[in-house]
């Protein structure tokens, strides 16, 4: 996750528009980001992305990114999948902006805990 949170530009920012009640909408800045990630795997071990596509815009700078996140809840061992459509812009090589699309209906199944990991 510190590695994700090194693409960004200082003052890059990430929304979460379909972000549930509680969760944050927006940060803004790369400190912002890393301190959003840093217990993320505390809770969400994060194996792959798989099913990953990229669609060009009509911006050379935006893409569309579809993919699907797969692990273990860890404080149940229990399956994880996440679907995201993410929109990112790239500034000087580093991101700029991402809106990412995350499923909220996760968060709300039997046994996911996500505490702590992006609240």
């Amino acid at each position: 996750m510190s590695a994700f949170a090194g693409l960004w530009a200082e003052d890059g920012v990430m929304e979460f528009p379909f972000a549930p009640d509680g969760w944050p909408r927006r940060l803004e800045g790369r400190e912002a980001v890393a301190a959003y990630l840093r217990h993320y795997p505390d809770h969400i071990d994060l194996h792959d992305f798989t099913d990953v596509r990229i669609h060009e815009t009509t911006d050379p700078q935006t893409v569309v990114a579809e993919l699907r996140g797969e692990g273990r809840l860890v404080a149940t061992g229990a399956p994880f999948a996440m679907t995201y459509v993410q929109v990112l812009t790239v500034r000087d090589g580093r991101i700029a902006s991402c809106r990412d699309y995350w499923n909220p209906l996760g968060v709300q199944e039997p046994g996911a805990d996500f505490t702590g990991s992006a609240r």
